[in-house]
């Protein structure tokens, strides 16, 4: 491992950890080196399952913990990070927000109804939001203070049906870059990497076979993103090598969305 890679002693937060991308991420900042706190909303048996995968009996250091709590509620979020300085006696160091919802329906604005764009923006907007506010307050400053919001490259790409869920990343993304600029001095940067197609449970959900063969044929490299393609930016950017990196988005799509 290279040394500006190594995370060996930092806590990590990823919200919606327990599967998808998000797994995918808790898993590699774990093979880095870091101490992870794996978030879920919902059901607990994917949480407890990883962290258990995680926690080895040669080390007297737990090193991963599950943490239910929904990111659109102020209360849980400050929960949330209270529990991860308890249980890892430590200060936060790197908060991943991927916790996110799209509407499977891809209704064109006209057929979005408000309940469907208020559940989205409740999640991805004021969830993200909220996390990103307690992190600015809570991450250790000084050095390698990270916070990596997870967006969408359909932000750029403007595909019909995705008007609420572009809409609500488009935000975050404008929110994250004035972020990175008020952490002024405190040593912490804020980025966010936004993906495009990725083979995820999300991705495919109501989604023909037909459609999901021409996002595939739409992509250069001619495949879907896989999660890790998107952990390993993230593992970077976590580290002290991304540390240069500041007030951006990284659009990860392997060329399919190019903006």
């Amino acid at each position: 491992m290279m040394a500006n890679q190594n995370l060996n002693g930092r806590v990590a937060i990823v919200t919606g950890g327990s599967r998808g991308i998000g797994r995918e991420i808790v898993l590699h900042l774990h093979s880095l080196g870091a101490r992870v706190v794996i978030n879920y909303a919902s059901s607990s048996n994917q949480a407890d399952e990883l962290a258990s995968q995680l926690n080895t009996k040669t080390s007297p250091q737990v090193s991963a913990i599950a943490a239910k709590a929904d990111v659109s509620d102020p209360d849980q979020v400050k929960l949330l990070f209270d529990k991860a300085e308890q249980e890892m006696g430590a200060q936060v160091h790197i908060l991943v927000n991927c916790a996110g919802v799209l509407d499977p329906k891809y209704p064109s604005l006209a057929d979005t109804t408000v309940d469907d764009w208020d559940n989205t923006f409740n999640i991805n907007t004021k969830g993200a939001f909220l996390i990103c506010r307690e992190a600015t307050n809570r991450l250790a400053r000084g050095a390698g203070g990270r916070i990596i919001m997870i967006t969408t490259s359909v932000v750029g790409g403007l595909m019909p049906g995705y008007a609420a869920y572009a809409a609500s990343k488009a935000a975050v993304e404008t929110m994250t870059k004035i972020v990175a600029k008020e952490l002024k001095g405190s040593g912490i940067t804020a980025n966010c990497v936004a993906p495009g197609p990725v083979a995820t449970e999300l991705f495919f959900a109501g989604k023909s076979e037909e459609t999901v063969n021409r996002i595939t044929e739409a992509c250069p490299l001619g495949r879907l993103g896989q999660p890790h393609d998107v952990s390993q930016v993230v593992g970077f950017l976590a580290g002290d090598a991304g540390e240069w990196i500041n007030g951006q988005v990284l659009r990860v799509n392997g060329g399919a969305l190019i903006i």
